[in-house]
């Protein structure tokens, strides 16, 4: 959905589980109207416990409580976890239940892969973090790195419209009761700050490339710095020149990647455009200390976003995703300065010089792990999108 800029909001950063599931639960228990909740793992571990019990609770006292998780992402997760929901009264939908494990095509492959929680109109989440434990499949010892934001304000009336249009198409699609409309909130989205915010959500149809569209007018506007910070990266030849373009000029852009990679090919896939950017004088980082999994990033201390989407074809061009779009200096400091001093913490400094001089079977294992997904996105049919 594409919409404008809104003023009079407030937005919170959240780092990491630590942080966003006490905002959330909190918000859970104050709800005396509606919840609702998308998300793309709902882990059935202490922290996923904790949210489904306050989601329960307030679905006993009589709140309107709608849950949505995706069909691949929580497939780990017994439907029986959800029960304790189900019976107080809350309605869960899984987006795509995953019938055909084996079968490879767009259909199967678009996700939902938003992580957004609205209570009652007025306190919304909208980030990167799943409900699961800052610690499961972090990889290491130290917590998963991660961001979301908590948000008040007018904004809101988009994220609302959002949810309750992708609640409709689902239910639909499932031959499940239609979601009865939601309760009037115009006035629960009221301004509550001074902060410039624009939802920005991508579909499969008219909006897919929302989220690109809004990175890249961003960094074609960047004068100073561009810091992005995102887990799989391999965009597309036009964000790439946008990337080159800045540097040209005398920006300077900074990359965080994934160093410790849960997704090994597209890790290999990202690094065979390393040497096309460092020799550019864009500057990358890999971080180590743990799973990276935050999607944000920051332009010139003046813009800023946080959400659900990497970049990279198959959630640039299939998934379903969500991101809030700041224009604030001070919530974009914050932001960048939290990021670069985890960076310094835990991530290392990958060296044009390095990379120049990489044993050729690594250079053409990265080649044949970039031209691999090449072939996977040309044989779903996007690849004139995607460059």
């Amino acid at each position: 959905m594409k919409t404008g800029f809104t003023d009079g909001n407030r937005v919170t950063l959240l780092k990491n589980g630590a942080q966003f599931f006490p905002a959330l639960v909190s918000a859970i228990e104050s709800a005396q109207l509606e919840v609702r909740l998308e998300t793309y793992i709902f882990h059935a571990d202490a922290s996923g416990q904790a949210i489904r019990d306050a989601l329960a609770a307030a679905a006993r006292r009589g709140v309107a409580v709608r849950v949505m998780v995706d069909g691949i992402g929580s497939r780990d997760t017994p439907m029986t976890f959800f029960d304790a929901l189900t019976s107080a009264g809350a309605t869960v939908l899984a987006f795509r239940p995953d019938h055909r494990p084996f079968r490879l095509n767009t259909g199967r492959m678009r996700r939902n892969h938003r992580k957004i929680a609205l209570i009652d109109g007025r306190i919304g989440f909208v980030g990167g973090i799943n409900i699961i434990d800052d610690l499961t499949e972090s990889l290491s010892e130290h917590p998963r790195f991660d961001y979301a934001a908590r948000v008040e304000g007018p904004v809101l009336a988009d994220i609302h419209a959002s949810m309750h249009l992708t609640w409709r198409w689902v239910a639909w699609r499932q031959w499940r009761r239609r979601d009865a409309g939601p309760p009037d909130l115009r006035d629960a989205a009221r301004a509550l700050g001074t902060q410039r915010v624009r939802f920005v959500a991508r579909d499969n149809f008219r909006h897919r490339r929302d989220i690109e569209r809004a990175y890249q007018q961003a960094i074609e506007g960047a004068r100073e710095r561009v810091l992005i910070m995102c887990p799989y990266f391999l965009p597309g030849r036009r964000f790439r020149r946008a990337l080159i373009k800045a540097a040209r000029r005398g920006v300077a852009i900074s990359l965080l990647l994934q160093g410790r990679a849960d997704h090994p090919l597209l890790q290999m896939a990202t690094r065979a455009l390393y040497a096309q950017l460092l020799g550019q004088g864009v500057t990358i980082h890999e971080y180590d200390r743990s799973m990276l999994h935050g999607k944000v990033a920051c332009v010139d201390d003046r813009w800023a976003t946080v959400g659900s989407s990497n970049l990279d074809p198959f959630s640039l061009l299939l998934n379903r995703e969500a991101n809030l779009v700041i224009e604030d200096p001070g919530f974009a400091r914050l932001l960048r300065e939290s990021i670069e001093l985890e960076m310094h913490a835990g991530a290392r400094l990958c060296s044009a010089a390095a990379w120049e001089v990489l044993p050729w079977w690594v250079r053409a294992k990265n080649r044949l792990a970039y031209v691999f997904s090449r072939w996977v996105v040309q044989g779903l049919g996007l690849t004139q999108q995607w460059d």
